[in-house]
């Protein structure tokens, strides 16, 4: 088994430049997580011990998490369903973001400063849909450089 206890730098680092790259899938909504046990996309078992710092860094696409001088293992956020919000009027904006930050949930800059991704949730559908806005179904990829708020961690009142 595999283990690590930090994240190494990026596949797009000097130092990984010309090695071999096995990926190990990290769920988006385990990306906050310190402890991992996991196998990578070559059947590697890999133990992750994360320190606290994760906890609002996150783990990201392509983060190197194991290197032995010849394999990176690289974090794969592998896609998945989600609302791709498209606020055309641009006074909404501030009602969407809010609607969906009352929901607690995670939100993320689309392409466009008009778009927004949020994880698939049916009930924030309708209630988009009831505001007007166009939202579509889609499978994406999350990248957390453009996330907005992020209720990862288990947020109660």
């Amino acid at each position: 088994m595999l283990y690590s206890e930090e994240i190494l730098g990026t596949l797009g680092d000097e130092k990984f430049k010309d090695c071999k790259v096995d990926y190990v899938d990290i769920d988006w909504y385990d990306a906050f997580k310190k402890l991992h046990k996991k196998t990578t996309q070559s059947g590697e078992v890999i133990g992750l011990q994360l320190g606290n710092d994760i906890l609002t860094r996150g783990l990201n696409q392509d983060d190197v998490v194991y290197f032995d001088g010849n394999t990176a293992v690289a974090v794969n956020i592998p896609p998945c369903e989600a609302l791709v919000i498209t606020v055309e009027d641009p006074h909404m904006i501030a009602k969407v973001c809010y609607e969906i930050g009352n929901k607690h949930a995670t939100l993320f800059r689309g392409e466009t400063e008009q778009e927004f991704i949020t994880p698939l949730d049916l009930p924030i559908k309708a209630l988009m849909e009831k505001l007007g806005v166009k939202v579509e179904r889609k499978v994406v990829k999350f990248n957390f450089k453009k996330s907005i708020s992020s209720s990862i961690n288990a947020h109660t009142h």
